[in-house]
């Protein structure tokens, strides 16, 4: 029996996220008071209480889902048996500090850099991302290519669903074409910027110094990296691969599928949502799946 425990990035977050840990449990106070010093604001205040719109301000929305994910992982204490992990867009530094590679502190203190270099990276230039349903991803890949400015392949998330993301004219003109190219649907996203696009290159550059400034330990269990879809267990190749994310694809798709080759024989999500899971029973519907509970 192999446990994989998957986290969530960007977009699952809502108001009252992390008061039930909080009520439940001592470490999860300890934890959440350690997060506010780290962050200079009250970010537990707007997690359990905050409206949609304070949610949604990038930099409290990473910090916010990577709280509650993290803070559940440790609340589980030493039934958190993980044989793989792994973590979409920002979940992926979640899965991080979940499996040990990083510290608690550390995990936090890269998110909220993340958070703030998109969010400054999103208002240099107009963009935005698309979802594109019902279609191959190589005809995706290859219509993107057609395109005379900046738009590419940006969360391979299930087979049939893949995000595109770059400058809006570009992103505009590829949905069109997508849609003559048979497409269920081309439909635009409420987000903030391209992110896991070239746009997104001043991030990638400022995260790095952070990333490269941070001490990675050996973890307990391997990670599969968004970037690479594999199994990593040296800090030094996962550095490299987590400095990359933010200008490369989530390779989502090919994490799961690599996940169950691997032998995962159950998955657990852990944090805000399920939406993980969903895209698991896209690739299998037998497989179990579940949310991690305290």
């Amino acid at each position: 029996m192999k446990k994989a425990y998957v986290f969530p990035g960007q977009g699952a977050q809502f108001s009252g996220m992390g008061k039930d840990l909080y009520e439940a449990s001592d470490l999860a106070k300890e934890l959440f008071a350690k997060a506010n010093e780290i962050l200079g604001f009250d970010i537990q205040k707007i997690m359990f209480e905050g409206s949609d719109e304070e949610l949604k301000q990038t930099k409290v929305t990473q910090p916010a889902i990577f709280l509650h994910s993290t803070i559940l992982a440790a609340c589980l204490g030493d039934s958190f048996q993980p044989d793989m992990v792994a973590g979409h867009s920002l979940g992926e530094i979640s899965s991080l500090v979940a499996n040990k590679t990083l510290s608690f502190e550390d995990g936090l203190r890269l998110v909220s850099k993340r958070a703030l270099a998109m969010q400054a990276a999103c208002e240099a230039v107009p963009s935005t991302m698309a979802a594109i349903l019902g279609l191959e991803d190589e005809v995706v890949e290859n219509v993107c290519k057609s395109i005379d400015g900046i738009v590419v392949a940006a969360n391979y998330n299930c087979p049939g669903q893949l995000v595109i993301s770059g400058a809006i004219p570009a992103v505009e003109e590829a949905c069109a074409k997508l849609t003559e190219a048979g497409a269920k649907r081309a439909m635009i996203l409420q987000v903030g910027g391209a992110f896991h696009s070239p746009l997104m290159e001043p991030a990638r550059e400022e995260l790095a110094k952070a990333i490269e400034s941070t001490t990675f330990n050996t973890p307990i269990c391997p990670v599969y990296q968004n970037t690479t879809a594999a199994a990593v267990t040296n800090p030094e190749e996962i550095k490299k691969n987590l400095i990359d994310q933010l200008t490369a694809p989530v390779r989502w798709t090919q994490t799961m599928q690599q996940m169950i080759a691997d032998g995962a024989t159950e998955v657990i999500e852990v944090g805000p949502g399920k939406v993980l899971q969903g895209l698991f029973k896209k690739v299998d519907r037998a497989f179990p799946t579940s949310s991690a509970e305290i």
